[in-house]
């Protein structure tokens, strides 16, 4: 059995062809299939995935398998549900998409894995409505699965059944919110839940549910076809199997690259992205896109995992890289950033609903010469309220990081465009 040391893109073709389920079988596609629901019990997947080191890919970085191990197995007639989170509306990200249109058997096989690991009999892909191309293939892509006995009643002879359904979203992205992905997926307004009770107790119509990211459901044939200690092998550091990385901005090659764990944010930009386009200088990065904190060219050897990045005072996040030149201005960049996290805002809670709002209105009084210096702090007040644990969710947080963080490195921008005015 040969083994690959990028699991994830072995598939797809420099003419970006649809892989077809012949195309995935003939490179070892449903082995890990038949492996888990030929050999393992779901328990024993669940081990398999938890001793693999697998962390959540959509950001939060949460042990998969542990996430797996704490659905309520007790009652084998209990619904359960499992939800592919496919709403990939991360400003800057765009791993996701790569799979979905190339290599959509992929995430087909990995759903029907993680399905028979928490025994649930029905799976949801909760996708961005503006996929129009991946909502395509990945339809057929189902429909080659169930013509051929992977999906439905009794797959590969076994008592286990299951069906999977694509759900294209209607477009926001607070849906990329577990449980507020799970609302609109009721047909509800999105809304985030409170929680407790989380999904895995009480999630899509009160019935336990796990929601995973494309990405993480990807890796799952892998581990179970290859093996454990194969994946462990696959990091460099402290994290586990490889990672779709990502690099956006005035670079000279920008794109979207299989890496393993661990690979440094040099490699990223200056080895696979070819560096900063000639006549510009790199200022900052938001290393996991929009919602991320600000690193700067003195952290380029900072490593790709979870632990590293957030040390270096910031989030790995989706690891799609969005770069800051020294041609473009932070504060316009961060304001493009507010706005639309502003206008993605819910509602639901008022430091979101009415604090975003005023930040966009800070940084246009700001940018337009009506500025104050006390504007500034008030700014940093607002990192503060509308931080972690003041809010409903994590949107309004998010939206604070690259604030947060270009109010502390990027200040004199900030202080310029007052200065000038008061100068005047």
């Amino acid at each position: 059995m040969e083994k690959t040391d990028k699991p994830l893109t072995k598939n797809i073709r420099p003419d970006r062809a649809f892989t077809t389920l012949a195309d995935y079988e003939s490179t070892g596609g449903y082995q890990g299939l038949h492996k888990a629901i030929t050999e393992l019990q779901p328990k024993d997947v669940q081990q398999w995935v938890k001793d693999a080191g697998l962390r959540g890919r959509g950001g939060a970085g949460f042990s998969t398998g542990l996430k797996w191990s704490l659905v309520p197995m007790d009652d084998i007639s209990q619904t359960r549900y499992l939800v592919a989170n496919a709403d990939e509306m991360e400003p800057g990200a765009f791993k996701d998409r790569l799979l979905l249109e190339q290599d959509p058997h992929q995430l087909i096989e990995g759903m029907i894995i993680a399905a028979y690991a928490i025994q649930a009999k029905i799976a949801y892909i909760f996708m961005r409505g503006e996929y129009h191309l991946a909502a395509k293939r990945v339809e057929n892509a189902l429909q080659e699965a169930r013509t051929e006995g992977y999906l439905g009643e009794h797959i590969l002879n076994s008592e286990f059944n299951l069906q999977i359904y694509l759900h294209t979203s209607a477009g926001r992205y607070i849906c990329g919110e577990e449980t507020a992905l799970l609302n609109a997926l009721e047909g509800k307004r999105a809304t985030p839940r409170a929680k407790p009770p989380f999904p895995l107790v009480s999630g899509l119509w009160g019935k336990p549910t796990v929601v995973n990211n494309v990405e993480t459901l990807c890796n799952v044939p892998h581990i179970l076809h290859y093996g454990v200690g194969w994946y462990q092998g696959l990091g460099r550091g402290s994290d586990q199997g490889t990672k779709l990385f990502g690099a956006s901005g005035r670079l000279k090659y920008p794109g979207l690259w299989e890496l393993p764990m661990g690979t440094s944010i040099r490699e990223i930009i200056e080895q696979h992205a070819g560096g900063m386009r000639d006549g510009y200088k790199l200022r900052g990065f938001l290393p996991g896109g929009a919602s991320t904190d600000f690193l700067l060219p003195e952290h380029l050897d900072v490593v790709m995992d979870y632990d590293a990045v957030a040390k270096a005072g910031s989030r790995m996040g989706t690891g799609t890289i969005v770069v800051l030149d020294d041609k473009t201005c932070p504060v316009h960049m961060v304001l493009n950033l507010e706005q639309f996290f502003a206008q993605e805002s819910c509602g639901w809670c008022t430091p979101c609903r009415d604090g975003l709002p005023w930040t966009v209105t800070l940084l246009k009084d700001i940018i337009a010469g009506k500025g104050r210096m006390e504007d500034l702090d008030t700014l940093a007040g607002l990192t503060r309220m509308l931080g972690p644990g003041n809010t409903f969710c994590a949107l309004a947080p998010g939206a604070m990081e690259p604030l947060q963080s270009a109010l502390k490195y990027f200040r004199e921008d900030f202080e310029r465009y007052i200065v000038a005015v008061e100068h005047v």
